[in-house]
């Protein structure tokens, strides 16, 4: 299966780097110091903001606060990221001007993730930070494609979890959901789908790019 696109939109946690085992000792922390239940905790944290998890998942506590906190502790805490295979690869092969990060984490945390697996700093990062609403909501999808000059029709998305794969298909882009972490079964609203980026083939063609290997 081949799509084409003229840019590229990437989440961040599960898709360029495996940061499950630091969400997961994370979201287990703050559920058990306020008696929640952990797996519901994680279920609703992915792909999410932390304000967002914090608001659905305990609507009762300080959003902000609690936020900050979880924030912090993921900030703190590089042990077990890894970077997708590929990855890195592919990043270095795509022009600076037509890929971006689109991530729920604040910039702070984003940039720690990149760097601490070895990742380039995109150009372009569109953090939780940066819009009004989160994902599901299609903001930051938007912002991505708006600050690369594309139509954000145009751009392909690379997505992990399914609040992620519902704001590209909002936002109207290309969605190719990724296996990392998940079942493919969970992430219906792709086009396609990848394990990791190590057999994906990306060829440029005139002003755009064709990608191929996805399943």
């Amino acid at each position: 299966m081949q799509i084409r696109c003229a840019a590229f939109l990437f989440d961040l946690d599960g898709v360029l780097v495996d940061s499950r085992r630091v969400v997961e000792r994370t979201c287990r922390r703050w559920a058990l110091r306020h008696q929640l239940d952990p797996e519901l905790v994680l279920r609703i944290a992915h792909g999410r903001r932390s304000r967002d998890t914090v608001k659905t998942a305990a609507p009762h506590l300080n959003t902000e606060e609690e936020a900050a906190w979880l924030d912090a502790a993921e900030l703190a805490d590089v042990d077990g990221l890894i970077a997708l295979a590929g990855a890195g690869k592919l990043l270095a092969t795509l022009p600076p001007d037509r890929w971006a990060v689109v991530t729920s984490c604040g910039r702070a945390l984003a940039e720690r993730r990149l760097s601490s697996v070895g990742l380039p700093l995109p150009q372009t990062l569109v953090t939780g930070e940066d819009v009004p609403h989160g994902k599901p909501a299609p903001d930051g999808y938007l912002l991505g494609a708006r600050r690369l000059g594309r139509a954000v029709a145009r751009c392909i998305v690379f997505e992990d979890a399914p609040a992620g794969i519902a704001a590209a298909r909002a936002a109207g882009a290309q969605v190719v959901g990724v296996t990392s972490m998940v079942a493919a079964s969970d992430l219906t609203g792709a086009d396609a789908t990848i394990r990791d980026f190590a057999a994906l083939h990306v060829r440029p063609d005139g002003d755009d790019f064709v990608v191929s290997g996805l399943c």
